[in-house]
């Protein structure tokens, strides 16, 4: 770590919030006489992102001219190695990218060669841009290589998805990463593809339950956990209709849950950075901590409005229709649909997907300020109050 590098991160100015965390967790890996060696892997768990999210932030940073980052291999087997990240700090950084690829750099400041480009080999001379003929950097792949880097390619899916069902787990910032992974790479890719498509299932499962500790990913996945949650019986399904996304019966069963589900506590951050932000008391702090709730805070709500997003629709019983008596339309960009983003931004509440252009969406009749009485409907008819939206309904 070199306290030189995170305070000269600290002080940048002009990049959006996680761009600068992956900056600052850059310089927080630079050592003062080796450099800057950090995996991809490693960056993206301390930034708490995806590797793609990650990569965008990094091209960012390089396009500003505060990182410049150079690919490395052995000389002696010719496999890559971890890319160097140089510092716009430091006293030799230099950006000149080759030319051909945008990697490496000519001469640093310091005077010191650096790394050769990868397309040109050990050697220095850059392909003149006069030059009519460009060899090709390698011979065309053979069915073998094609094979390998179909099979990188799958990998790197693989590890994405794992990723997109890790980050959002209770508490995996403080847990071992590997032995999820190992898990996650052994299943095939049906049984991924269900314990994806159950875990929102799943932590709804255990709630209604009353277990209050959520087992570890490796747990779940070893175990096969996802295979416990049960398929809607066959004599049901005809009680099972399709809810629209934005439509009345969809909104009544995202705010039913919004306003009866406590919210799930999001995992601890790994950063110091970002823990200091969430221990502070002002407005930088408790925006932070409101974002944290609407991300992590209900996973089901969130796999509705994903959903959503894809034009899916989510599934109502017939017995819950009654909810959408207790919902009027609201024009999108209106000041009542305004109202409620507040109110929403207000409450820690994942704000709806972009509605795209659907005019109007719904919510609890009476505006922000019906809420009360959309929260005591629910309650009265949970406690056998069927009241009178009901029976109009039916």
């Amino acid at each position: 770590m070199s306290h030189a590098a995170t305070n000269w991160a600290i002080t940048q100015r002009g990049l959006k919030p996680a761009a600068k965390i992956v900056l600052w967790h850059l310089a927080d890996c630079h050592n003062p006489s080796y450099g800057c060696f950090p995996s991809q892997d490693y960056l993206a768990d301390r930034c708490e992102m995806s590797r793609s999210s990650l990569n965008e932030h990094l091209a960012t940073l390089e396009s500003a001219g505060l990182i410049r980052r150079e690919q490395r291999r052995d000389r002696r087997t010719r496999r890559q190695e971890n890319t160097r990240y140089r510092l716009a700090f430091e006293a030799d950084f230099a950006a000149n990218p080759c030319p051909e690829t945008g990697h490496g750099s000519g001469e640093a400041v310091s005077g010191n060669g650096a790394e050769p480009c990868p397309e040109n080999g050990e050697s220095r001379v850059q392909n003149p841009d006069t030059n009519p003929v460009r060899e090709p950097v390698r011979e065309p792949l053979g069915a073998q290589e094609r094979e390998r880097e179909g099979e990188i390619e799958d990998r790197r899916k693989i590890e994405a998805d794992g990723w997109a069902l890790l980050k959002d787990w209770p508490g995996f910032a403080g847990m071992p990463k590997e032995p999820a992974f190992r898990e996650w790479l052994k299943l095939d890719a049906d049984s991924r593809a269900n314990a994806k498509a159950r875990f929102a299932d799943w932590l709804a499962l255990l709630k209604a339950q009353g277990k209050s500790h959520v087992p570890a990913p490796s747990t779940y996945l070893r175990e096969r956990l996802f295979d416990d949650v049960p398929d809607a019986p066959a004599e049901d399904q005809a009680d099972v209709l399709p809810a629209p996304p934005w439509g009345p019966h969809w909104a009544a069963l995202c705010h039913r849950a919004l306003v009866t589900v406590p919210p799930q506590d999001a995992p601890a951050p790994a950063s110091a950075f970002m823990r200091d932000l969430l221990s502070r008391d002002d407005e930088a702090g408790r925006a932070e901590r409101m974002r944290r709730q609407a991300h992590y805070g209900w996973p089901m709500v969130n796999a509705w409005h994903e959903a959503a997003a894809n034009r899916k629709a989510s599934a109502i019983r017939r017995g819950d229709m009654w909810l959408s008596t207790l919902m009027e339309s609201v024009p999108v960009g209106t000041p009542t649909f305004e109202a409620w983003r507040a109110e929403y931004q207000r409450r820690g509440w994942p704000w709806i997907p972009d509605p795209g252009g659907q005019p109007v969406v719904y919510f609890p009749k009476g505006g922000p300020g019906g809420l009360d009485a959309f929260e005591a409907a629910i309650t009265n008819e949970a406690q056998g109050d069927d009241g009178g939206d009901k029976q109009a309904a039916e």
